[in-house]
């Protein structure tokens, strides 16, 4: 069994609200080469795997968004299997357990939309973001030739959500 206890930072994680958007945007540009459209942010408002974080405290950060998750279900055969879409925290916060409190919380709504497992595709150079994922015990599938339009590959990670103490 793993238990993947809530990080230390404390980091607050709620749903994400129009008035976040342009901070998710901006940290998406800031963090991605191919950022998704704002639009895309907008169509998932509302959805409960759409997730920010705030800063732990008010002064840090300027009270902004400090990183969010897009994760959604899609249907596979008798129960959904989970989709982490989208995750990113803004470089000035990284390295205080915001990722890792996004993930937790991702996972928590994926599990209690009935998802037994979970999906995701990541940069096979993304170290950072494969150690996160690696704590949490997501798994090697198979690799995406080419999958970025750069030529770089993705490699698709899956996690077990049963037989988890908590998230």
């Amino acid at each position: 069994m793993t238990t993947v206890a809530p990080p230390a930072s404390g980091a607050p994680v709620r749903q994400a609200t129009r008035a976040d958007l342009l901070d998710v945007f901006r940290i998406e540009k800031e963090v991605f080469d191919q950022p998704w459209p704002y639009s895309a942010f907008e169509r998932q408002l509302g959805t409960p795997g759409f997730l920010v974080s705030e800063p732990a405290a008010a002064a840090d950060a300027g009270g902004h968004v400090t990183g969010y998750v897009v994760a959604d279900t899609i249907p596979n055969h008798q129960r959904p299997l989970g989709h982490v879409k989208d995750l990113a925290v803004r470089p000035a916060a990284r390295g205080r357990g915001v990722g890792e409190a996004l993930l937790t919380r991702s996972l928590s709504v994926l599990a209690a939309q009935g998802a037994r497992s979970v999906k995701l595709e990541v940069r096979a150079g993304n170290d950072a973001a494969l150690g996160l994922y690696e704590k949490f015990d997501f798994e090697y599938l198979r690799t995406l030739p080419r999958y970025y339009t750069d030529g770089e590959d993705a490699y698709v990670l899956v996690a077990n959500l049963e037989d988890r103490d908590s998230f």
